[in-house]
Order: structure tokens, then C-alpha cells, then sequence
């Protein structure tokens, strides 16, 4: 019985191809109570496998956090497993802005310790405990409320293409920094205003509101769907959108655009540019902003270094990598030393007076 992928995304991307199949990108999360989450993996592989699922899903005792792709014609058979599940019936699903039939290439089910990564002891709140889910339009109207604080819960590189207009957006690398950081920034204001969280799909802002009320805070809210519940719901309902720019996603789409704005710079000459692409040395790899002129001067590379390095015979750079980890550079994000236009660290609320009438 198989229960774990055994091609390379190459060799899936031919038979999509061959396939001639278009495909649907969806997202969707619970939180639940999973006994045997590895039990419960294995069946999920087992069935999504037969109807040709792709994505990276992760499995945990709090829940499950699912991002896929399959075939469109698939699709009824497979929200009629999800309804199957008792804690997954009527599961929201988060339908993609802009679909691409190699979003993923590969199926990976993993069990986690966690769905969302957050650093804290689970025991100390209810995360079911959570905050009032919002609709675009009353996001949007609860936004323009002179008492609210709209805090955007993703990381840096995400909020640095593409954000609500007047939001804060921490210069964070990770989720679990964020939590602390807002708490204490905004602990005088804990009953006084109204804290607004939003987040890709949903799932980090249900956490932080959990968390958040658990840490004594009396209003908060967070946008029901992410940012892609939110575009679909504008463009439903011709509402304003207040989103500027591209939406980050974790596939091999990268972003969806969800206004014409281009907010972001190329990290390598400074100049308009919100495409993120990894570096070309296998070595590297590193998440940056690269404009399609500085992508041909360096070779789809971020540095000089990393140039000369891949230009060199693939044994080679085999060679050179051996024995040798990843460089912490690509945790950073964009954020290396030798991006000359890399994201400033700043204080997050350094435009936000929250005490201000």
C-alpha cells in the first residue's frame, strides 16, 4: 500500500500535461480534536491519492491544514469525502483568486506537532475559544472605525507585496514572533479598542484571536477567510476592495494579484517589482524580489556569489555542496546583507498612535 509520494515534480508535471485536465487550487484548515493523527493521515493519503490530489497538508492533534490542487472534475467527490468527516463537513473551502495546474507537484501529508506553528503551550488557552468571524463588508466598514486596530498576522516577505491599506504589518519572519510583539505594543488598549486580525485563509488570525482573548483583550475580530475569502466576496458583491497588491501563497503560484498596485522593489536595483523567486544555486535557494532585468543580469541568482557558482557544471555544484547544510541566509527572507533594497526592520506601530482620538 502506498502512502507517500514516489515522483519528482518533473515527472508529475509531465503527466498533468499528458492529462489535459484543468485543475482547481483550494485551501481550507479546522481545528478539531485528532486522536491518531498518523491513523488519520494514512486514510487521507490513501483516498486523496485516488482522486488525484497535490498539495502540503499538515496533521495534527489541534487540526488539519490543507493547501491542494486537483483535478476540477474531481472536485464533488472529493468534498464529498471531506463531508464524510465528521468535523469537516461543510468545511469552508477557500477557492484560489488565480488557478495554475502546477500549483503543486507533489502530495505531502505530514503529521505535525502542530497545524500552525505558534511556540506556545497549548494548555494555557482555548483555541476554540476564538474571536468574531467577519464578512468583507463588515471588515471593510470595521476598518474605517477610528477605535479599531487592523494588524495583519502574516510574515514580512508576505506584507511586503501585498497588504489592507493602513495595516499594521509586523516585521516578523515567523507567526510565533508576532503574538508577543502585538501583545505588549498594544496592552494599554486591551478594552478601548477594537483588534482587527487578518491572514491568508484564516487559519493563523483564528489562533491569535483565541490567543488574544485569552491574554484579556475584549474586541476582537478577524476576517472570516483570509484575503481570499475577502476578494472573492468583493468581486461577488461589487464591495470596495481595500486590499493593494499581491496576496502571497505557498505554492508554485507564489502570489495572486489582487489589485494593480505594485507596492514592493526589486531587492537587487530598488526599481517596482513584487515577484518573488528563489535563487538559482541550489546551495542558496533564498526567497527575494528579483525585477525580470536584474533576473537576467544575475541569472536568476541573488548574489555575484551564487552567479558564479551557478554557472557552473552541475557536478560541480554537486561537488561544492557536499557535506554542507543550507545557508541561514534562507531563513531570512529576503532580508540577506547584500540586497542592497532588502525590507528595513522597524518598529511596527511607528505610524500608529492607538491612544489618538
Amino acid at each position: 500500500m502506498q502512502l507517500y509520494n514516489k515522483l519528482s515534480a518533473n515527472e508529475r508535471a509531465e503527466l498533468i500535461k499528458k492529462a489535459g485536465k484543468e485543475r482547481l487550487t483550494l485551501s481550507f484548515y479546522k481545528y478539531a480534536r485528532i486522536s491518531n493523527p498518523q491513523e488519520f493521515r494514512d486514510q487521507l493519503f490513501i483516498k486523496w491519492r485516488s482522486l488525484d490530489v497535490l498539495g502540503r497538508i499538515y496533521v495534527a492533534t489541534e487540526g488539519i491544514n490543507a493547501q491542494l490542487s486537483l483535478p476540477a472534475d474531481n472536485f464533488e467527490n472529493f468534498k464529498t469525502h471531506l463531508d464524510s468527516i465528521d468535523f469537516l463537513e461543510n468545511v469552508r473551502l477557500n477557492i484560489a483568486v488565480e488557478q495554475d495546474n502546477m500549483s503543486f507537484l507533489k502530495l505531502k501529508v505530514k503529521v505535525r506537532d502542530k497545524i500552525v506553528a505558534d511556540g506556545l503551550n497549548d494548555e494555557t488557552f482555548d483555541v476554540t475559544n476564538k474571536g468574531i468571524h467577519v464578512n468583507a463588508e463588515k471588515f471593510n466598514d470595521l476598518i474605517e472605525d477610528k477605535n479599531t486596530v487592523l494588524v495583519d498576522m502574516r510574515n514580512h516577505y508576505e506584507s511586503e507585496i501585498g497588504h489592507f491599506k493602513n495595516a499594521v504589518t509586523p516585521d516578523v519572519d515567523t507567526f510565533r514572533e508576532s503574538l508577543d510583539i502585538i501583545e505588549d505594543d498594544l496592552k494599554a488598549h486591551k478594552e478601548d479598542k477594537n483588534l482587527v486580525m487578518y491572514c491568508t485563509g484564516g487559519i493563523r488570525c483564528e489562533k491569535a484571536s483565541a490567543y488574544f482573548k485569552h491574554k484579556g483583550f475584549k474586541n476582537v475580530y478577524q476576517l472570516e477567510g483570509g484575503i481570499i475569502e475577502y476578494t472573492r466576496q468583493v468581486n461577488e458583491k461589487a464591495l470596495e476592495n481595500k486590499f493593494i497588491g499581491k496576496n502571497f501563497v505557498f505554492d508554485e503560484r507564489r502570489a495572486e494579484r489582487i489589485s494593480d498596485d505594485v507596492i514592493a522593489q526589486c531587492h537587487q536595483c530598488g526599481e517596482p517589482c513584487d515577484t518573488h523567486v528563489n535563487c538559482a544555486n541550489d546551495a542558496c535557494h533564498l526567497l527575494f524580489i528579483q525585477c525580470e532585468s536584474c533576473k537576467t543580469e544575475m541569472n536568476n541568482c541573488c548574489s555575484s556569489t551564487c552567479k558564479d557558482i551557478h554557472a557552473l557544471p552541475y557536478e560541480e555544484q554537486k561537488a561544492l555542496r557536499k557535506g554542507q547544510g543550507n545557508s541561514n541566509d534562507i531563513f531570512k527572507k529576503g532580508r540577506a546583507d547584500y540586497l542592497p533594497y532588502k525590507k528595513d526592520l522597524r518598529n511596527i506601530f511607528e505610524n500608529l498612535n492607538p491612544t489618538q482620538d
